[in-house]
């Protein structure tokens, strides 16, 4: 799904939901805590070596969230995330066309700031602690596919990246349907070759959510 859609879907559940207040319940001064799942966009950004023209790919994102009020209208969220990143490319080797995926699987922990101005609407943001749990590579000319996973051979690959994330939140009693961008303010620690090029990664995460608190 393209940013576009996703934040027009936002929009649309938000109108709706503002004129229907008066049936959800206020949950903003309460612990919560929960269950969410959704898909992220993903591509990377501030890249070095790169002879290719880098796509968006799609992979899931999903774990749990806890929700600490300070107060009725401030509190802060840390979440724990399993989430896939990466990026597809074209490209020319030796006068032919390949294809190339790349999908790092990362534990994410977020830790966000959260603004509940009205009972159904939730503005978070704040840092991001991810660590690389396994990275596969597929490679696909006209001749072969060749695939990779989880041979990291150049000691310098980052597995703990810092970042920055954030989003909304639409809160309809115990369902929380959320969308957020985030970015990698640290690369990947590549060597900035081809083929294996220094970048940062970037996502738009949308995620649909259920209150067990």
């Amino acid at each position: 799904m393209h940013k576009s859609h996703i934040f027009l879907a936002i929009i649309t559940l938000l109108s709706y939901t503002a004129f229907s207040q008066e049936t959800l319940e206020d949950v903003r001064g309460k612990v919560k805590f929960g269950l969410k799942g959704g898909i992220n966009y993903s591509n990377n950004y501030d890249s070095e070596g790169e002879e290719f023209v880098s796509e968006s790919k799609v992979g899931f994102a999903g774990g749990i969230f806890l929700g600490i009020p300070i107060g009725k209208f401030l509190g802060i969220q840390p979440e724990l995330l399993y989430s896939q990143k990466g990026y597809k490319e074209t490209g020319q080797f030796l006068g032919s066309t390949y294809d190339f995926t790349r999908t790092t699987d990362y534990i994410d922990v977020p830790l966000l700031v959260s603004i509940k101005p009205v009972k159904f609407l939730t503005i978070q943001a704040g840092p991001q602690f991810s660590y690389l749990v396994k990275q596969k590579d597929v490679f696909t000319n006209p001749l072969a596919t060749i695939e990779q996973e989880n041979e990291f051979k150049n000691d310098n690959i980052r597995k703990n990246i810092f970042g920055f994330t954030g989003g909304l939140d639409i809160n309809i009693n115990k369902l929380v349907i959320g969308a957020r961008a985030g970015w990698d303010i640290q690369n990947n620690n590549g060597d900035g070759t081809s083929t294996n090029p220094r970048y940062k990664n970037a996502w738009t995460q949308a995620t649909i959510g259920f209150r067990i608190l």
